[in-house]
Order: structure tokens, then sequence, then C-alpha cells
């Protein structure tokens, strides 16, 4: 079944990179599961100030984190497609990157599936999740080329 996701990309901080919309576009088509053919959705890339003011309003967390993630709701009816926002931390991806010895990009793809695997309805709370998570990021990751996150 072919995917056909459909991507809002809002840059509102400097990427620190050469990555494209179509990068995103197939890093989530990549993720999606075989109900779905099609999505929507809006990756926002922030900066560090964003980053952290998100975290603390709607997490209630100090500082700027890596990704998170915002489920639509009650939008069922008049956008069916329609699965939520990520909001990407350039700096703070970028930094992770370097400090663990990662390829940015495939550092990037690994954000992009973990955010959109929430969105979808996966999540990291107790052990048993976090395996099923992890696993689905490592799987969708091989298929794509990259190397396993963890």
């Amino acid at each position: 079944m072919k995917k056909n996701s459909s991507v809002d990309l809002q840059i509102a901080a400097e990427l620190g990179n050469t990555l494209k919309k179509e990068f995103f576009t197939s890093i989530v088509d990549a993720t999606l599961d075989d109900k779905r053919d099609r999505i929507e959705l809006t990756i926002r890339i922030v900066s560090l100030e964003e980053s952290a003011y998100l975290n603390k309003k709607y997490r209630k967390k100090e500082g700027p984190t890596n990704i998170l993630s915002f489920v639509s709701e009650g939008v069922e009816k008049i956008a069916p497609d329609f699965l939520g926002d990520l909001v990407v931390c350039a700096p703070v991806v970028n930094k992770e990157a370097d400090q663990q010895g990662k390829n940015i990009e495939a550092h990037w793809a690994h954000m992009v599936v973990h955010g959109v695997l929430h969105l979808l309805g996966f999540d990291h709370q107790d052990i048993c999740q976090a395996e099923a998570m992890e696993n689905r990021e490592r799987s969708i990751l091989s298929n794509l080329g990259y190397p396993d996150p963890y």
C-alpha cells in the first residue's frame, strides 16, 4: 500500500543541516502501519527558547527537550487524517547527535519516527511499552537503512 503523508514543515529556527521536507515526509511515510496509508501532521523546528517554553507549559518540565508530540483531539470529523504536531528542537537534536557520535540524519530520522509513534499511540511509560516502542523504532529505522539508535 502506497503511503501518502502530508507534512506541514514549519522552520522557526535554524536547522543546522541540509534536511528538506522530502526527508521528513519519507520518514513519516515509513512510520505508518498497514492500517493507515495517509496522515497529516505538522513538524515545527524550534529554538531552545521555544522548546523550553512548550516543555514547561505542557509537560511541567524545565528546559528544552529534543521532541514534543501533541496528539490532535476532537478534530476527527473535520480532519480525519490529522494526527497532530511534532515540535523538534534543532539545537538539542544536533547537539545530541554530536555528543553521542551519531550521524545527524540518522538521529533526526530517529526523533521523527519516535514522535510519529507517539502520535499513533505508542508510549514508553513502563518497560513493556518502552520495549515495544523501541523495537518498532529499530525496525522502521533499519528498513530505512539507519543503524540501531539504542
